[in-house]
């Protein structure tokens, strides 16, 4: 999964450089933004995860 990421972000960037620096629309803001506070409570929940299963050893 990482490496589909990494390849993504690359292919983009090289994009980016083609097509010359755009600004981002709102819609990709918007979505930036939600995945952003979706990472921000997936850590959340692995620390606790975590934390947890160390209590059980």
């Amino acid at each position: 999964m990482i490496a589909k990421w990494k390849r993504e972000a690359l292919e983009g960037i090289k994009e980016s450089f083609a097509k010359g620096a755009k600004s981002k629309s709102i819609p990709e803001e918007k979505q930036i933004k939600t995945l952003q506070a979706k990472i921000g409570e997936l850590v959340v929940e692995r620390d606790f995860l975590s934390n947890a299963f160390e209590g059980l050893k």
